[in-house]
Parts: C-alpha cells; sequence; structure tokens
C-alpha cells in the first residue's frame, strides 16, 4: 500500500475547439497538460496560479467530475480512471469537492437538511431519524444550529452558506477533499472564520485537502506544502515555508510580491509581469512563461525545462534557476511534481 492518499501522474484534460459548418474539431484548449503531484493523508496541498491557469479543471479532473484526456489518479494505490460508473460512485464516498460559489452551489428549492441529507440518502449510509440527527450533528459541526435544518439556503449569509458546502461535503466522512476557491467569495473576515473551521476539521477528522486558490497569503497559511501552477503546468513545488521564504521560480516570485504586507513600515517592491498570460489554445513554445519572464535567454524559448530538484522536496521547472537563485541542493535529478 502507497504511502500517499492521492497521487496524480501525467494528468492532462484538453477542450476541443469546434468550428466550420459541421463542427470540426480545430483546436484543442489545453487547460491541464501533464501535471503530476501527491498528496499524503492529513496534509494539505496548495493549488494556486492566476485565473485560467487549469487549477480548477485539474481539481475537478481529479475527482473525475469531468472526464480526464490522459493520466493516472491513483486514490490509496488505485487508478480511479479504470473505475466505472458504479465503482467510482463508491469511492466517491472517500473524495468530496467544496465549490467555488456559494450562491450557486445550493438548490434553492431544498432546505438545508435536504441539500446536508441528500448524500447519506444517495449512499443508502441513514435514513429518517438516524439521517435527520446525523443532519444536526453535521451542521453543529461547522457552526450551525439544529434548527436549520428546515430553512431554505437564501436565508444564510455567504459564509453561513459555505459553511452548509461544507457539511455536505463532510457527510460521508471523507479522506480527501479538494477545496475548489472555497473562500475567495467571502469577506476577508468571513474567510478567516471558514479557513479555521476546515484547520480544526483537519485536526479533528485527519481530512486531506487539496486547496485551490489565487491567493497564495491565504494558501501558505492552510497548506503544508504549495503547487505554483502557469498555463497548463506546474512551475514549482515545495513545501510551503521554503517556497515563500524560498522561491526558485520567477513566476513564484512575481506572485510573492503581490501578497500585501500587513505591516505598513515594511516596504516590499512589487514585480510586474508584462503582457498578458497566453492563450491555451496556443500556448508559446519552449517554457511557457518565457514570453513575460524579465530573465529570459534562448533556451527558454526553444526548450520545456523539466521539473528537477533544487533541493529536497523543492523541484522547479525553470532552466535558469539555479543561474538566478543559486542551488542549495542537487538540480540534476528529476523529479515528479
Amino acid at each position: 500500500m502507497t504511502e500517499n492518499l492521492l497521487e496524480v501522474k501525467n494528468l492532462v484534460k484538453y477542450f476541443p475547439v469546434r468550428g466550420g459548418v459541421f463542427s470540426r474539431v480545430r483546436n484543442y484548449v489545453k487547460a491541464v497538460d501533464g501535471i503530476s503531484f501527491e498528496v499524503k493523508p492529513g496534509e494539505t496541498l496548495g493549488l494556486v496560479g492566476e485565473s485560467g491557469c487549469g487549477k480548477s479543471t485539474a481539481g475537478r479532473s481529479i475527482l473525475r467530475l469531468i472526464e480526464p484526456t490522459s493520466g493516472e489518479i491513483c486514490f490509496e494505490g488505485e487508478n480511479i480512471c479504470d473505475l466505472n460508473n458504479e465503482e467510482l460512485r463508491k469511492r466517491r464516498r472517500q473524495m468530496q469537492i467544496i465549490f467555488q460559489d456559494p450562491y450557486a452551489s445550493l438548490n434553492p428549492r431544498m432546505t438545508i437538511g435536504s441539500i446536508v441529507g441528500e448524500p447519506l440518502t444517495i449512499h443508502n449510509v441513514a435514513k429518517g431519524q438516524e439521517r435527520k440527527d446525523k443532519v444536526e450533528q453535521l451542521l453543529h459541526r461547522v457552526g450551525l444550529r439544529p434548527e436549520h435544518i428546515r430553512r431554505y439556503p437564501h436565508e444564510f449569509s455567504g459564509g453561513q452558506r459555505q459553511r452548509i458546502g461544507l457539511a455536505r461535503a463532510l457527510a460521508l466522512n471523507p479522506k480527501l477533499i479538494i477545496g475548489d476557491e472555497p473562500v475567495s467569495a467571502l469577506d476577508v473576515s468571513i474567510q478567516a472564520q471558514v479557513i479555521n473551521l476546515l484547520e480544526d476539521l483537519q485536526k479533528d477528522l485527519g481530512i486531506a485537502y487539496v486547496m485551490i486558490a489565487h491567493d497564495l497569503a491565504v494558501v501558505q497559511h492552510v497548506s503544508d506544502r504549495i503547487a505554483v501552477m502557469y498555463l497548463g503546468k506546474i512551475v514549482e513545488l515545495a513545501e510551503a515555508d521554503e517556497l515563500v521564504s524560498s522561491p526558485k521560480h520567477p513566476y513564484t516570485e512575481a506572485l510573492l510580491s503581490a501578497v500585501p504586507v500587513p505591516d505598513p513600515t515594511v516596504k516590499t517592491e512589487r514585480i510586474l509581469l508584462k503582457g498578458d498570460v497566453p492563450s491555451p489554445v496556443n500556448p508559446p513554445s519552449g517554457c511557457r512563461f518565457h514570453t513575460r519572464c524579465p530573465y529570459k535567454e534562448d533556451i527558454c524559448e526553444q526548450e520545456d525545462p523539466p521539473m528537477l530538484e533544487m533541493s529536497p522536496g523543492h523541484t522547479v521547472a525553470c532552466h535558469l534557476s539555479d543561474k538566478i537563485y543559486g542551488n542549495s541542493g542537487s538540480s540534476g535529478d528529476s523529479a515528479a511534481a
């Protein structure tokens, strides 16, 4: 049995671009283009990057909410890409998701009791009074009151709705929860409450998280390790503290420079990237970041950089990382991000 709860190997998701009279496939949107990482039991992996980099697509592909184009997704050593619908349905009891928009993810025609209790009914876990008691326990666990069971989503604030979504995700005692930007639509004070709740639940239940976000400050706070995505690829992966204190990729460095510092006496220099993110339909040759990179050289335009281990547990896809930042480890050993 593998020590990793989740292993993603060379995950690819392309969306066809159709056109013409017969709607033939003219090209593909390369949303996720060969990413690899692993998640250990009880660990939190942060997945960060600009909007459109493919992180949400990656999260949904892992759960097969959208079908991957290729690659392997191994959960507890079993490749879920090989499972049929019935087998996948059983596996999904252990893999859940919290959606980004708390206003769109809840059915407005259903009571909170029906929403949270629906997984229990679908998987024949509990019925009748047992189901009602279980739903009340779940609501209490996420900081809501038992009487909320009879109310509808429109009677709750955004933060309360996200707690309801979390209660629904917890209903089947999952081992892995993917948070698809679970706090980005909430006010800052409410974000802190939901993040603290997620951390408390992880300590109590041992849940592993894949936390998808574009806010590096939020991800830094909750993650054990962070993977940085750019245009469908992972460009850097490291322990959270090490990545923040010692980034080895120019894109990560730029993201970190945009994180606000709460101390007004501390002056930071913002790194402004030139140009827009290239189209995922026709990504640049070589390193995909070279069109915006202030350090680029000829090799960056010609060769796609492999993920190399700069120091133990710190892998980077950059031809010039050693030259720019120095090397604290062996850069000659290839590693899966």
